[in-house]
Formats: structure tokens, sequence, C-alpha cells
């Protein structure tokens, strides 16, 4: 399915120059996705723009799908074995050939300053490929994502808006859509 772009952004009736249009694709995607092989998939092929580093939050509510998207990223990079969720260890650390991957879930995080005692900054500085749900719960003690992910469920399935917030994001995203048809 092609990817969307929600109604208080513009669509390309309503945007008067082509320049306008590229700027809009290149900081949001939008794409609903219907279901859970549906979203592993989407997971892989996002793992295929993150080019070795990204950091990506996800947003949503409980059971919206964050673990799953995560799962697809780690298939996507070949990892094939069990994917926990880390909501009770803060951190899942991955290895997957040369790639690291850090998954953390801070949901049942109390104080956003216990990530100091865990050494939070260490892991965002690793060049590895960061996954943060609920990054909103360390506010102030995280780097800046490349790409904020929101997940909403709608119907049987999710609408996924992902957001660029630098330069590496831009570039992720430009490469999502390239890979999309866009």
């Amino acid at each position: 399915m092609a990817p969307v772009l929600d109604a208080d952004a513009g669509t390309r009736d309503n945007i008067n120059t082509h320049h306008s249009y590229e700027k809009l694709m290149t900081t949001r995607f939008e794409q609903y996705i219907p279901d859970e092989t549906s979203m592993l998939a989407f997971g892989a092929t996002l793992a295929s723009v993150c080019q070795g580093t990204a950091v990506i939050f996800l947003y949503g509510e409980l059971g919206a799908g964050k673990t799953t998207l995560a799962r697809g990223v780690l298939r996507g990079l070949g990892y094939q074995d069990k994917v926990k969720s880390p909501t009770y260890t803060i951190v899942e650390p991955y290895e997957i050939a040369d790639q690291k991957l850090y998954h953390f879930d801070f949901y049942r995080l109390q104080d956003a300053q216990d990530l100091e005692f865990i050494g939070v900054q260490d892991y965002f500085e690793t060049g590895a490929i960061i996954l943060a749900e609920w990054p909103e719960r360390g506010a102030g003690l995280l780097r800046e994502a490349d790409l904020s992910c929101y997940i909403v469920p709608e119907a049987k399935g999710r609408n996924l808006r992902i957001e660029a917030q630098t330069p590496h994001g831009l570039q992720m995203l430009k490469d999502l859509h390239s890979k999309h048809g866009e």
C-alpha cells in the first residue's frame, strides 16, 4: 500500500509547487498497516534505511504495535531469535553481524533521572540503531531522535506516521519514500 500524507500536512492536489511537495515527502511518511505481518515487513524496510545508525522514538498506547515494529526491524537486520520486550529490563541489546541495536522500553520508568544510573547516554553514543518505546518518559536525558514514529490503532490495523527530526532522519525518510514508490 502506498504511503499517504495526512490531511493537515497537505496533499498533491493542494500543494502549489513541486518543491513544497518534495519537502513534505521528506519530512513525513504515513502508511496504514493492516496487520501484524505488514508491521513486521514495514519494520524490515525501516531497518534497510537506517544505514547502520539511527535513533528512532516509538510512540503509541499499550498494544499499539511498538514492539512488533521493533521485531520487524530486527528481522530486517537478520535477527531470527526470539525478540523480548524490554518492559522489565528497560533495554535489550542485540548484535547482528557487526550491527548493534538497543531496544529500550521506558514504560515502567518512574523518574527520568534513573536513566543516568544505567548509563543511557553511553548507549546513544555508540553508533548503533536505537529503538526507544515511551521516550517521553526519558525526556531531557535522551538525545534527539532521527525519526519519531507514531502508531495509532485504527479498525483492525494501525496508522503509522513517521517524522524526521534530524538531517539523517530526512535522508532515511527520503530512502523510505523511494522504497515505497513515491
